[in-house]
């Protein structure tokens, strides 16, 4: 089992020493117990979005003393300067086999943002981004998302957050909550999800598990089509975080090709990995 979505470091020091840094051991002993295999590192480098940081560096550093268990991403903020430069030596010195976590205060399709999406259009990267209220602002039926997507075909998007996962219902508000009740047809993901093979679904955190949990029986029809582009993640931020979706994926009830891709093969393919791990090569490349 793959978790395409966890993070360490000082991420919640509000709430130090209630809440200490997350190390690469104790992540290592959830994995144990939960059974996840490997872990991708998501830094988080944008100050006005989170309480605390983790460096991409500092998934490096991680990543270097566990290679066999955790893969790691650059999460650079766009607004620094010098981002293409510090985008290839985070890839070709350090070995950051993606782009995330993306979350800031920008419009999703702000040119500073677009910078991010060429670089990982380049490489054929995947790219995790968090859309929220207030960070990576989109429309209802997110067409700032659709023409990004179009304009970097080569870049895969992972989708997640808030304000991404309302709009898996046609009568989507923006209002960014955890929406409750049934799914209205003609949301703007399935429709994306028709044309643009270059979104995936990041099903991490309360938002992914909300959307799909709210609406039982479209799920199981919404699962049965979308199960080739959809990666299973925890969002794991503190040591007392409760994964919640690791019960709710394992009693899915699907067949295990359904399974198994969601948990493993997809995540596999993404980044291209080996069926046994091993060395990876970059995408692209």
């Amino acid at each position: 089992m793959i978790d395409v979505h966890t993070h360490l470091g000082n991420v919640s020091r509000n709430r130090y020493p209630d809440c200490s840094p997350i190390t690469a051991e104790q992540l290592l002993d959830r994995m144990n117990c939960q059974g996840i295999d490997i872990s991708v590192l998501l830094p988080l480098e944008s100050p006005e979005v989170h309480r605390g940081w983790f460096l991409t560096e500092e998934a490096v550093e991680a990543r270097d003393a566990y290679p066999d268990r955790f893969i790691a991403f650059t999460g650079i903020d766009p607004r620094q300067r010098c981002l293409e430069e510090q985008f290839e030596l985070f890839l070709h010195r350090d070995g950051c086999r993606g782009f995330g976590e993306l979350l800031n205060p920008l419009p999703f399709d702000d040119d500073r943002n677009r910078a991010i999406y060429r670089k990982c259009d380049e490489y054929g990267l995947p790219l995790v981004f968090d859309m929220d209220r207030g960070q990576l602002d989109d429309e209802a039926g997110l067409p700032r998302l659709e023409r990004c997507l179009s304009e970097f075909p080569n870049c895969k998007f992972l989708g997640h957050g808030p304000g991404f996962w309302t709009a898996i219902s046609g009568d989507d508000t923006r209002s960014g909550r955890y929406e409750p009740g049934p799914i209205a047809p003609g949301g703007a993901i399935d429709r994306l999800m028709d044309h643009c093979e270059n979104l995936y679904l990041d099903l991490s955190a309360q938002s992914g598990y909300n959307a799909m949990t709210r609406d039982p029986g479209f799920t199981r029809e919404f699962v049965g089509r979308r199960w080739e582009r959809m990666i299973w993640g925890s969002d794991f931020l503190r040591t007392d975080s409760q994964i919640i979706s690791v019960d709710w994926f394992r009693e899915l009830g699907f067949d295990d090709t359904v399974v198994d891709a969601i948990a493993d093969g997809n995540a596999r393919r993404l980044l291209g990995l080996d069926e046994g791990q091993g060395d990876v090569s970059l995408p692209g490349h």
